[in-house]
């Protein structure tokens, strides 16, 4: 285990190096000038700071200078939020976030998994449709659909919690179930078809023979066999909810790093863009690694360090 989780480091290493690598020169095609975007230097002002900044240097130079500082840990600083340290900017943002990530995480996959499992034991009932009925809406409709639809209903008319902003923990729940929407009509998705899956398999044929009850087929033996598939799904998007689905913070006012993130793309912050892009890297390379020891916790049978079950 050990030897896979190193090996696997480095190319999570070698992984961010490379969208470093990628972002900085996509991101220096980009139409437009960071100060430009402001309009209130004049053309001697916008000169002298983008030589502050290093601007005026060739690309590669820039490339190198920042790369430099990135293996030293340093993110650079803001263009226009007040010359903040970048590292600063994200770890102010990062608390919303993961409070949004985490809630609608838990609770979508949870509710999902539930409601899987139901249409799996009432297959072809009617539960097992509205299942389904919930399951292709989820998918389908873009979260800020529900988005605006809570903020009309459950805040507009019913005035049952804000419309927006950020102070207590009434402002987090619109968003949660915002962004636990698409997470849960996933979870029951997979878990539905999986159970289905499982539940006519032989080795739970024989189960129900020898006597075993039922409960215990279902959650012991069925719905522990079905997770695996489930995981694999769940891991990568547990990368954007817990970063913050960037079009709910923007729509709930939420001072995330998903609407920090569109403000510093409006105004071309490169410093800010890059560090961005690179926790979003560093926090996917990370969930996948701990999805995949998540298996072996789910099932012993798979072996990591020889890549074999």
């Amino acid at each position: 285990m050990a030897r896979y989780i190193l090996r696997r480091l480095v190319f999570m290493i070698i992984t961010l190096f490379i969208i470093a690598t990628l972002t900085f020169f996509l991101m220096k095609l980009l139409p437009g000038s960071p100060l430009k975007a402001e309009g209130k230097l004049s053309e001697s002002q916008q000169e002298i700071v983008m030589e502050k900044y290093g601007l005026n240097d060739p690309i590669p130079v820039q490339y190198i200078d920042y790369m430099t500082g990135l293996v030293q840990g340093d993110l650079g600083v803001s263009f226009h939020f007040d010359n903040t340290p970048v590292t600063d900017i994200l770890k102010n943002r990062m608390g919303p976030s993961m409070i949004l990530g985490g809630q609608a995480l838990v609770f979508g996959t949870v509710a999902g998994i539930l409601l899987g499992l139901i249409a799996a034991i009432y297959h072809n009932g009617w539960l097992d449709y509205l299942s389904t009925i919930v399951a292709v809406l989820g998918t389908s409709i873009p979260s800020f659909i529900f988005a605006g639809l809570l903020q009309w209903f459950l805040a507009n008319e019913w005035d049952l919690f804000p419309v927006a902003l950020w102070g207590s923990y009434q402002h987090t729940i619109l968003p949660t179930i915002a962004l636990a929407i698409f997470p849960l009509a996933t979870a029951a998705r997979f878990t539905r078809t999986e159970m289905l899956d499982v539940l006519g398999s032989d080795y739970i044929t024989t189960a129900r023979a020898k006597g075993i009850n039922e409960p215990s087929i279902i959650f012991r033996h069925g719905l522990r066999n079905s997770l695996i598939p489930i995981i694999t799904v769940i891991g990568p998007m547990a990368v954007s909810l817990m970063t913050g689905t960037l079009v709910i913070e923007k729509i709930f006012a939420v001072p995330g790093i998903g609407e920090q993130f569109v403000s510093s793309i409006e105004v071309l912050d490169y410093p800010t863009i890059m560090g961005t892009t690179l926790l979003f890297a560093f926090l996917f390379t990370a969930i996948v690694l701990i999805t995949d020891i998540l298996y072996v916790i789910i099932d012993p049978r798979i072996r990591l360090t020889g890549g074999e079950s």
